[in-house]
């Protein structure tokens, strides 16, 4: 579709770095739509500013200075012409207040409505639309917060242990406490409220029933202005550390056709519940006695959106852009085809064998797998520097296969092929995850990563910056001689390939493991 011949967007400012930026500038491209992206001073060089149409410099490195500044944001979007901005996720991507101020400059805001974000985007409110609307939601409550402690443990009474504390507003794991008993809750209260205040601005928290090793599976749908909302099947990413996903595919495994079709109706009935317009992600919450629970709306594309457009065969950032012209989506749910499976693992700059420390210095090598259905997402090459103020991911390894097996097994040869060098990966994490048993027949859930509690102990399988150092440099040797003969002739065979004792300068061996020049 030509966007430009609608009227419509003509201009896409994408607000956001890293591997997203680069997704949403790419679909646009695909379409013919010009891009802007905004960049911090530290991703002046990045491969979204490379690929953008225009880039705008909006601030210093951190965050709280460029990413999260919404007012330079509108004024770069403005300046620059752009009709649309799309906000990716995290940053401002659920920010209603952002979302109303785009639609106060009269520029688009590729997402749902603001009124919808705020629904949304308080977990307390959140569970009482779904209560309405007839969805299952995890027992809870609500908590006095200018209530006693003695207060807040007759509450957590009614709620059962074990529990967790959990932020109104954020995700993420922040804000978040596991709570055995009743000793422990004023304690976790308090310091919930701290990182939920710190993290979203926000620090009221409530309780919710902690579920026993539950499977976290969410449902994809797409809503239009239209009254059109269709579901793309759903992913399971319970494989998760400290609350953040780690491994996520779609279909997921292990469930029942019944269970799949009264979770997809439940989906699609919390979004007509609210109204809700592009894509978003329901999740649940799924009890090892089959039963499943309403666990909080995404209103944003979420990161692990791929394995849902390899099932599906769409391309859903294309498919937000329809929607925020008011267009109707482009398919019905009896256009849906879920063909084959896919997984996808997030690949971080991290030291798995110390404690998952985030690793920060220059990626001296980059080379990404290829292959039979495979798709890598990454906004880092070669020469890019990972640094301390932003997540540490660097990309998402995916593998599409005609079943599970087959998708899991080009994964693994897919993580073993990726060169990442200067900084520890969790590649060999990754890897013993998807090779595991348990992994394997499919028996996974939030606590997978504490049952196999020695995968964390595992070796980084990393090496160390001067190994690192030395690999890049023979990598780059190694490939600029394949380039031809120092004459400029091409190579006919390997044979051909220059000497490396041709390249070094006159030298004799003076005694046993020393050389000088002559």
């Amino acid at each position: 579709m030509n966007h430009r011949q609608e009227g419509r967007i003509d201009k896409v400012l994408v607000a956001n770095r890293g591997e997203i930026a680069v997704r949403v500038v790419r679909a646009c491209r695909a379409v013919e739509i010009p891009t802007v992206v905004v960049v911090s001073e530290a991703d002046r060089g990045s491969l979204a500013a490379r690929l953008a149409d225009e880039v705008v410099e909006i601030g210093a490195a951190p965050a709280s200075e460029s990413y999260l500044q919404g007012d330079r944001i509108l004024e770069a979007a403005v300046r620059c012409g752009a009709s649309a901005i799309h906000p990716c996720y995290r940053f401002l991507a659920e920010n209603a207040a952002f979302a109303r101020a785009c639609r106060a400059a009269g520029i688009l805001f590729v997402g749902p409505s603001p009124e919808v974000i705020e629904a949304m985007g308080v977990k307390t409110h959140a569970r009482a639309r779904m209560v309405e609307a007839g969805v299952p939601v995890v027992p809870g409550a609500t908590l006095d917060l200018e209530g006693s402690e003695e207060s807040w443990i007759e509450t957590a009474k009614g709620v059962g242990y074990p529990l967790l504390v959990k932020a109104a507003s954020g995700g993420g794991g922040k804000g978040m406490r596991s709570v055995e008993g009743a000793e422990m809750l004023p304690a976790a209260i308090h310091a919930a409220r701290r990182e939920a205040a710190s993290a979203f601005g926000d620090s009221t928290v409530y309780l919710e029933r902690q579920l026993r090793h539950p499977r976290h599976v969410e449902v994809q749908i797409f809503a239009d202005a239209h009254g059109q909302v269709v579901h793309l099947g759903e992913r399971d990413c319970s494989i998760q550390r400290r609350h953040q996903k780690v491994i996520e595919e779609a279909l997921a495994p292990a469930l029942d056709e019944d269970l799949r079709r009264r979770m997809r109706a439940s989906a699609v009935a919390a979004a007509r519940a609210v109204n809700y317009t592009g894509a978003g992600t329901v999740e649940m919450l799924v009890d090892q006695s089959g039963e499943f629970y309403f666990l909080e709306m995404n209103t944003r594309l979420q990161v692990e959106h791929p394995v849902s457009e390899l099932v599906s065969g769409r391309d859903f950032v294309v498919e937000q852009l329809r929607v925020a012209e008011g267009r109707p989506l482009s398919f019905a749910q009896e256009d849906i085809v879920l063909g084959g499976h896919a997984i996808e693992a997030r690949v971080y700059a991290e030291d798995p064998s110390q404690n998952f420390l985030p690793q920060t210095g220059p990626v001296l090598l980059f080379e990404a797998p290829t292959g039979p259905g495979i798709r890598v997402e990454t906004g880092v090459q070669t020469g890019d520097e990972v640094t301390l103020h932003y997540d540490p991911m660097i990309a998402k390894v995916c593998a599409h296969g005609a079943d599970r097996e087959e998708s899991r097994r080009r994964l693994c040869a897919a993580l073993r092929e990726m060169v990442v060098l200067g900084v520890n990966t969790n590649l060999s994490f990754l890897l013993e995850i998807l090779q595991r048993p348990d992994f394997i027949e499919g028996r996974v859930h939030t606590g997978f990563l504490d049952l196999h509690s020695d995968l964390e102990a595992a070796d980084a399988g990393g090496a160390s910056r001067e190994e690192d150092l030395g690999w890049a440099v023979a990598a780059a040797l190694f490939s600029s001689t394949r380039k031809g003969h120092p004459s400029g002739g091409a190579m006919s065979d390997e044979s051909a390939l220059p000497s490396l004792w041709s390249e070094l300068p006159p030298w004799r061996l003076v005694e046993e493991d020393s050389w000088k020049r002559s």
